[in-house]
């Protein structure tokens, strides 16, 4: 009985010293290799898209995966951290805007993902607080992209005026345009 109890302790101290050697032994932080990658920030149907922008909108500067928060901003009289905790996590496509970086509309490029409930409720919370800020949201589908012509169109003058604010939701002029080019 008192080989089993020497036998014991001596187990317990060995596997403590081993974890005290160890720890000693593991690299910071800073010394271990994180498992991070670089990795392109846009697919395939926002390069594309990203290229007609650029290229059909040369007047207006064209940003990609920009964070909601930096684009909308709290009223005063609202509870600040409530109302941008809604928003802190969402992003936008592409944001357009004007060369003195006034924001003219946000895009958004919808996939197969859209039948998922918590990409539905993040598009919900899109396009509410888009409509409430007064911002234009334009949504397009990544499998129909617009051509060159049909963005110029969406930005022509007559349908970025704050008096003529279509719904984010769907923008029924916009969806005629698009399938008279395509």
């Amino acid at each position: 009985m008192k080989t089993v109890i020497i036998f014991l302790i001596a187990f317990v101290l060995a596997l403590i010293v081993g974890r005290l050697f160890k720890k000693t032994q593991r690299p910071t932080n800073n010394q271990q290799v994180w498992p991070y990658y670089v990795k392109r920030p846009m697919g395939a149907a926002e390069q594309v898209l990203y290229f007609r922008l650029i290229k059909a909108l040369p007047d207006y500067i064209v940003l990609a995966q920009v964070n909601m928060a930096r684009v909308l901003n709290i009223k005063p009289s609202a509870d600040f951290h409530e109302w941008n905790n809604r928003i802190n996590r969402l992003s936008f496509d592409f944001v357009v805007c004007n060369r003195d970086f006034s924001v003219v509309a946000a895009i958004e490029l919808d996939d197969a993902s859209q039948h998922n409930f918590y990409q539905q409720d993040a598009d919900a919370k899109k396009n509410k607080a888009c409509k409430d800020a007064e911002l234009r949201l334009i949504r397009w589908h990544v499998k129909l992209l617009p051509e060159e012509e049909a963005i110029q169109a969406a930005f022509s003058e007559h349908l970025i005026t704050k008096t003529s604010l279509p719904d984010p939701a769907h923008d029924e002029q916009f969806d005629q345009m698009l399938s008279s080019v395509g």
